[in-house]
């Protein structure tokens, strides 16, 4: 089994997807500003049981762009629009980091054709979120110069939160980051302007929350999720021990197998 690529047309342009499998579908959302290189790793320990379909993200990778601001709903328009023109009216969804607020996004709009929703990572973009990172994210604040040294300024700020000794993962996020049309930037502000306070109420499918222990972003905020996330049918957590915020790339075997039990029952 081998994972295929091909470009689908939408309303709202070509989008670019890796699909391997047959079945029920499971689409998979990135995080910024990566594409469907981020499921390499998970692709294939998915497509035994069904239809995966990794897609770049609406103004990611080689799909098509939109101008800024970057929203969070127009990621979304993104993913109904792929569904869409695939003849595919309901799924199972599945982000990490931005494709987790994606994911919602996308469920809180269109409940009844979500399967079940699986939320890797999630920033909790709550009024305390939006006040601390309105200026923008630091992370990615790497402006283009003509010497160069941006590219090494891209990497040491995203070095401290990826695996030592694995350079090639840093690498990979390096590559899609220079895509044309990408912004690290301008995606990580569109979760920054994401209200999702009165988004979680209208999430109803089974929902998994995905927590690697070692992304320090995102674990800190799980047991927001917990507690808000009182409409979903069940609610389940699993724990991912090690993982960072590269944890599709590292710790693929832990999130297949957290995945497919939660798919499965």
């Amino acid at each position: 089994m081998t994972t295929r690529f091909q470009y689908v047309d939408t309303k709202l342009g070509q989008l670019h997807i890796a699909t391997q499998g047959e079945g029920f579908p499971l689409i998979l959302l990135h995080q910024t500003p990566r594409s469907w290189d981020e499921y390499r790793e998970l692709i294939p320990l998915l497509a035994p049981h069904y239809r995966v379909i990794a897609m770049d993200m609406y103004g990611f990778g080689q799909s098509a762009k939109f101008p800024k601001p970057h929203t969070i709903e127009k990621f979304g328009e993104g993913v109904i629009a792929l569904a869409d023109a695939l003849g595919i009216q309901k799924f199972n969804l599945m982000g990490h980091h931005t494709g987790a607020l994606v994911a919602l996004e996308t469920t809180a709009q269109n409940p009844d054709r979500i399967a079940k929703l699986i939320i890797s990572a999630s920033p909790y973009t709550d009024a305390a979120y939006r006040e601390e990172h309105k200026d923008g994210d630091g992370v990615d604040d790497a402006p283009i110069s003509e010497d160069g040294r941006h590219l090494m300024e891209n990497w040491a700020k995203r070095y401290p939160f990826y695996p030592q000794g694995k350079p090639e993962i840093l690498n990979r996020f390096i590559h899609d980051s220079l895509n044309f049309g990408v912004d690290p930037l301008d995606g990580h502000q569109a979760c920054a302007r994401y209200v999702i306070e009165d988004k979680l109420e209208r999430i109803t499918p089974e929902v998994l929350l995905i927590a690697p222990t070692e992304d320090p972003f995102a674990f800190p905020q799980i047991e927001k999720f917990q507690r808000a996330l009182t409409k979903a049918k069940t609610l389940q957590t699993a724990v991912i021990e090690g993982g960072m915020i590269p944890l599709m790339e590292e710790k693929s075997p832990e999130v297949a197998k957290a995945v497919l039990k939660f798919l499965n029952t």
